[in-house]
């Protein structure tokens, strides 16, 4: 219906009025005005297209890419600044090429987390930085990377370009970079312990930030505040800054910027049909003063119009009517799961937490105690130095105050089902006195066991938390009794079809708990009578006793007075029977490969925990190969064989659960056991799908690594492992 026509130079747009428009949509998108912003845009983008300018072409992507990246239409995003890039490459202006990469490397970075990419583009983008001599834009980008680099835990290369911002930061930072700043500062000292430091920069963070504008940064700070606080034992505060953290978080996402971007939503839907009428308008501008303004070609042009029109207003009113339909339902939905949904984060929020905790301190309590253990063995001389028993005591009286707090969580979320085992009672109760003959000593006390005769030697019950409720009754009664008796008394007191009810007493003659404290003992984080320099923990273990009790179906009791004494009292019905008893006596497996000369392969990033396992292998006379990482294990098992594999789970690149499914898809069976500080729980289904057989929790005793080994080589050689 259109005749082509030559255009002639004076009818193309010229340069300058390209960079107008280009200047108005940049205004524009400032101003948070979308529509106005896409479609001046696309208008600059047309015109620099028809007069083939590289660089105008350029900034028109860049501008459409910002007006994405604004609306978090990151994919989008990322096509046009990759298209505009290629233009700006054709062209001599450093400038636009550093803005590019700069931008590609915040997306990659901080939206995508596809580090490597983002990294390479802010390298590039600090190149032509220098080469433009733009110090301001070289020390936004400077920050960036020393953010990326913090964020993904690589401090030593991040630190030099801390240096260099910190250098300039009074001449180039504004309120904005100055929030970020400090909190770089903050992450950088807290990596390297120094916690005054670093606690001081995070202050200055967030009281920077709480007086801008801008409250990303914010609640950056806080996050990473948490953090810190958390390496310094302070979970009170850390907690507190976690909450700060999500409630700025959530006001940032429900902020009118977000409105803005739905509400721009109408033009992003209409996207194409918008293109198809600036083509056609553009078609008929041309042809119109080619024909010098025709009748027919303006008819044409009219007719066309209307129809588009029509198709606009049409789409328009079925967007509406399909918006305000789904505003219905959105706020019917949110009135029906607003408290369900908050009562799942707060959840969430603690049992992440409570997993960071017990993991990051479980990793090197494994690396203390094991080479611990090493100078006691290499070095007999010391088997009786007080500062290396304090050592290790220490960090197992830290490992079970992590273990506590790991407890309580899983008991209030109902995580726990009892088992069934068969043990002996009295060997359970002495085994408890022998581990806590180190605190009894020190405060010169003495532990009596008393067990009645009529108790079967084997019962049926969950020993496990049977020993955890007597460990923290016995530990409790040792800490607060000096040059005294503590008393464990077992008494058979009926007997109902299989079940063998037995009261369990322990007494000891220490300083008495006062009357009106009696009620308070047994809450969380509750101390009586605690002084500055008492070691007492966290104040759990009474707390665990009587929910564990609760377990059970059993309750707690306890008679007291101030300077003469506790006797806490409580009774578990166990099962008892001889069929079943003798039968799981008979079915223990029996280690067969004592003695015996295996290879051992362990996969393990962390140096210590590698030197603490190696010289655990290598003293029961097996043969010890570490490697430290995921892609190592692969490489070596294409050339050697090994009959156990130690794997670590927390790795770099690879895990241990995306390695040993690589393992196993190269048809190696070899037995795989994690070694993790991760709580057993939270893994157990992950690594049964990944091929792992067997899961030991750092830090474990020796004896039990050691017959977890042989028990699964055994039934390799007997080729029953699954």
């Amino acid at each position: 219906m259109f005749g082509n026509k030559t255009i002639t130079g004076s009818n193309l747009p010229t340069r300058k009025k390209i960079t107008v428009l280009a200047k108005e949509a940049e205004c524009y998108l400032s101003e948070a005005n979308y529509e106005k912003s896409f479609i001046t845009s696309r208008l600059a983008l047309q015109q620099a297209l028809t007069i083939n300018d590289d660089y105008l072409i350029a900034r028109s992507y860049k501008n459409i890419a910002s007006t994405y990246e604004d609306l978090f239409e990151y994919e989008k995003a990322v096509f046009y600044y990759k298209k505009g890039l290629v233009y700006a490459d054709k062209t001599r202006n450093d400038t636009i090429k550093h803005a590019f990469n700069n931008n590609l490397g915040n997306i990659y970075c901080f939206e995508k987390k596809q580090f490597d990419k983002g990294l390479n583009y802010y390298k590039k983008s600090l190149e032509y930085g220098y080469k433009i001599a733009d110090t301001s834009q070289v020390f936004i980008t400077e920050l960036n990377l020393a953010w990326a680099y913090f964020y993904t835990k690589n401090f030593e290369k991040g630190k030099s370009y801390l240096d260099f911002i910190n250098t300039y930061k009074s001449k180039y930072g504004d309120k904005t970079t100055m929030v970020a700043l400090n909190m770089l500062n903050g992450m950088y000292y807290g990596e390297k312990a120094e916690y005054k430091k670093a606690k001081s920069f995070f202050l200055e963070a967030i009281k920077l930030g709480n007086e801008g504008d801008q409250k990303w940064d914010l609640s950056y700070s806080h996050e990473e505040y948490a953090m810190l606080l958390m390496k310094m034992g302070n979970y009170k505060e850390a907690y507190e800054n976690l909450v700060l953290f999500n409630k700025i978080k959530a006001d940032l996402d429900n902020s009118d910027r977000q409105k803005k971007a739905n509400a721009a939503g109408v033009n992003l839907e209409l996207d194409e049909y918008k293109r198809k009428v600036d083509v056609i308008e553009h078609e008929n501008e041309l042809q119109y003063k080619s024909l010098q303004q025709s009748r027919i070609i303006v008819i044409l042009f009219l007719i066309i119009s209307g129809v588009f029109l029509l198709l606009i207003y049409s789409l328009y009113k079925n967007y509406n009517f399909k918006k305000k339909k789904n505003s219905e339902l959105i706020v019917a939905n949110e009135q029906l799961s607003t408290a369900k949904e908050k009562a799942e984060v707060a959840s969430q929020l603690k049992s992440q937490f409570v997993s960071t905790i017990t993991h990051e301190l479980r990793t090197p309590l494994y690396g203390v105690l094991g080479i611990t253990n090493m100078l006691l063995d290499e070095h007999k001389e010391l088997a009786n130095s007080p500062h290396l028993s304090s050592l290790k005591f220490s960090a197992r009286y830290l490992l079970s105050l992590v273990n506590d707090v790991l407890q309580i969580n899983k008991i209030e979320e109902n995580r726990i089902v009892l088992e069934n085992l068969t043990f002996n009672i009295a060997d359970e109760i002495n085994m408890i006195k022998n581990s806590l003959s180190f605190i009894a000593k020190n405060h010169s006390n003495s532990i009596n066991v008393n067990i009645d005769p009529k108790i079967p030697e084997y019962l049926i019950g969950d020993k496990l938390r049977f020993s955890q409720i007597l460990i923290n009754l016995v530990s409790n009664a040792l800490k607060f009794t000096k040059n005294g008796d503590i008393n464990i008394n077992a008494h058979l007191i009926k007997i109902e079809n299989r079940l063998h009810y037995i009261e369990f007493k322990i007494q000891d003659n220490g300083v008495g708990i006062a009357e009106e404290d009696q009620e308070k003992i047994f809450e969380k984080f509750v101390q009586i009578g605690r002084k500055e320099i008492d070691y007492q923990g966290t104040g759990l273990g009474l707390s665990i006793v009587k929910r564990l009790l609760e377990l059970f179906n059993s309750t707690i009791s306890l008679e007291s007075k101030i300077g003469e004494g506790t006797t806490f009292t409580f009774t578990i019905a166990f099962d008892y029977d001889t069929i079943k008893t003798t039968s799981l006596i008979n079915n223990i497996q029996v280690d067969l490969t004592t003695g015996q000369m295996f290879k051992v392969l362990v996969v393990d990033d962390n140096a210590i925990n590698q030197l603490v396992t190696k010289k655990i292998i290598e003293k029961h006379n097996y043969k010890c190969t570490v490697v430290d990482s995921g892609l190592s294990a692969l490489e070596i098992l294409e050339t050697a064989q090994f009959d156990v594999i130690l794997m670590d789970i927390n790795m770099p690149l690879m895990n241990g659960f995306e390695t040993t499914r690589r393992i196993r898809k190269k048809g190696i069976d070899t037995p795989v056991i994690a070694l993790t500080a991760y709580d057993k729980e939270e893994i157990s289904e992950e690594a049964i799908s990944a091929g792992i057989n067997d899961i030991l929790i750092k830090p474990f005793a020796v004896s039990l690594l050691v017959k977890t080994i042989n028990q699964l080589i055994y039934k390799v050689k007997e080729g029953t492992l699954v």
